[in-house]
């Protein structure tokens, strides 16, 4: 027997409409490309949705289920195009806009994207990819003045097209179950995989994120949206904070801490959001220059890699500031896992206490993990057993977009094999050590390279590091580290492997460390093992 309920479509701009009765009054700013302040607010949004909306059906064209995509930055634009291109019936495409001209090119073609909204300040380099990618037809410039020139052909300004719309157009009837959303992995081994959206699993997800053990957002929130929204959706902020209520941030190009800091302040940020990389450089700017008040901001979430536990200490040591860390793939939305403390932990010491925090943590509800050995077996939740993380789920995807080799990813009974390897404890805490290709066999026995980054970067005259594999004759791989020292100060591979000496077994500890300025970064933040170990191979390291 099926209940007698309602069947209300769980849809994105289900989403906007409800943000839009409850919090017409919310604000959207955003610190635009050429340095100006745009303020508006939901109700703005709504409206300016609804015109594009239209434009794309009457105007462009625009069919169901066509792949319209964005090459652009953080603002209100691009948040009117999360809204407007799923309400016409289309999917939003995001492209990401640090990937390799190739790379781009190969996403474009293989999203059969007709549509393209480019920002001004990023059409040079769209305009390397545009003769490769000849099914696009039109291109929508947003930021750009009225005399803007450009080779791209078949252009239009973004206001000339809103002028020509409606802002009274009916929504696209979407069932829940149709796709809203594509985002592409950032291909660090192979060409990018798309990951199709649905509305359904959109809307479940900003629901779980917003909850108390995720993001914790409500309407008393200031939230500063630093995950590019061209990756993962913002890590599904846009939505959530229309959900919560939260006033929404956007600082478009802004990304260097001290323009951070600058809108952390004026802006009064209460939770903000970001790779760890870019709170390591917003932790060291303030630290060099602490601000004159205290801020506002109560807590950051991290994910994409790693969030050192020294970091956390640090930042919550000497400006009150929390860091909450979290898990997540492309292909799971991204959110699966947040840490926050329970009262289970209340008797813990400290240091215990940041340990914890320090995991990834726990399912958020709606999906399920679970860790798997090498003999297929299921890993106990012992917080000991090692096994690479699987997971399924409302928000989870059941294969990629249009890709032949789905068997490779997904278990015989359906799980996503994430290729993160970790343990499970007994309340359920996630803990990785590393990903199963990063992982280093050393003599027949593992050394994670991430736990060994963690512990160098608790040096207090390191900044960055990583961690890599090295063929050996003898052992067949070695850890060899990549470090960024502060201030210049070079610390001595006898004295590091001292200090990681207290933690590690010595055949783990690293045979080589290498100083570099900068370590390199992938499209989205995090450290490039690939970009290294291709360097260490031709002997550029």
């Amino acid at each position: 027997m099926k209940g007698l309920m309602m069947d209300f479509p769980l849809t994105t701009h289900a989403i906007l409409e409800y943000g839009n009765r409850v919090f017409p009054h919310k604000e959207i700013v955003t610190k635009l490309p050429n340095g100006s302040w745009h303020r508006y607010h939901f109700s703005d949004l709504y409206i300016r949705a609804k015109q594009l909306a239209s434009a794309l059906v009457h105007s462009l064209g625009v069919q169901p289920g066509d792949r319209v995509a964005t090459f652009a930055w953080n603002h209100y634009q691009h948040v009117e195009l999360y809204y407007g291109i799923p309400g016409a019936g289309a999917i939003c495409h995001t492209l990401n806009v640090r990937l390799s001209v190739e790379q781009i090119i190969f996403i474009v073609n293989h999203a059969e994207a007709k549509i393209i909204f480019i920002d001004a300040t990023l059409v040079p380099l769209f305009e390397k990819v545009a003769p490769y990618t000849t099914g696009v037809k039109k291109y929508v410039l947003l930021n750009a003045p009225e005399n803007f020139n450009t080779s791209l052909t078949d252009t239009i300004l973004y206001e000339d097209l809103l002028k020509e719309s409606r802002p009274d157009y009916q929504w696209y009837p979407s069932d829940e179950n149709d796709a809203c959303g594509l985002c592409y992995t950032s291909g660090t081994t192979g060409n990018p995989k798309g990951a199709l959206y649905s509305h359904r699993s959109t809307y479940l997800h900003a629901l779980a994120l917003l909850m108390p053990n995720a993001a914790n957002l409500s309407v008393r929130d200031r939230v500063l949206l630093i995950v590019p929204q061209f990756h993962v959706m913002a890590w599904g902020f846009p939505y959530v904070c229309i959900l919560s209520g939260s006033d929404m941030i956007l600082p478009s190009l802004h990304l260097q801490p001290d323009a951070i800091i600058q809108i952390l302040e004026q802006e009064k940020i209460t939770v903000a959001n970001g790779v760890p990389t870019i709170w390591l450089g917003v932790y060291d700017a303030m630290k060099k220059n602490p601000p004159k008040e205290k801020l506002a901001l109560r807590e950051y979430v991290v994910g994409g890699s790693a969030l050192p536990p020294s970091l956390i200490e640090a930042f919550e040591k000497d400006f009150g500031i929390k860091g909450v860390h979290a898990w997540g793939m492309t292909e799971t939305s991204p959110i699966g896992t947040a840490s926050r403390l329970q009262n289970i932990h209340d008797n813990l010491t400290d240091h215990e206490k940041l340990a914890v925090r320090a995991k990834q943590g726990i399912e958020l509800p709606g999906v399920e993990i679970r860790a798997v050995m090498e003999d297929g077996s299921i890993a106990p939740r012992d917080g000991e057993t090692v096994g690479e993380f699987e997971i399924r789920g409302a928000w989870i995807i059941k294969s990629y977009y249009k890709y032949h080799d789905n068997h490779l990813s997904f278990s015989e009974d359906g799980w996503f094999k994430t290729g993160d390897v970790g343990t499970l404890d007994a309340q359920g805490y996630m803990n990785i050590s590393d990903r199963s290709k990063d992982l280093i066999k050393s003599g027949g026995e593992w050394i994670s390279s991430v736990a060994l980054e963690i512990a160098l970067m608790a040096h207090p005259e390191i900044k960055e590091a990583c961690v890599i594999a090295i063929p050996d004759e003898k052992w067949v791989e070695r850890p060899l580290a990549c470090v960024v020292f502060r201030n210049e100060n070079i610390v001595s591979k006898e004295a590091l492997n001292a200090f990681l000496g207290e933690h590690f077994a010595s055949y783990q500890l690293p045979d080589q460390y290498i100083g570099m300025n900068e370590i390199p970064k992938t499209s989205v933040g995090k450290l490039n093992k690939k970009e290294l170990r291709r360097r260490w191979a031709e002997g550029e390291l």
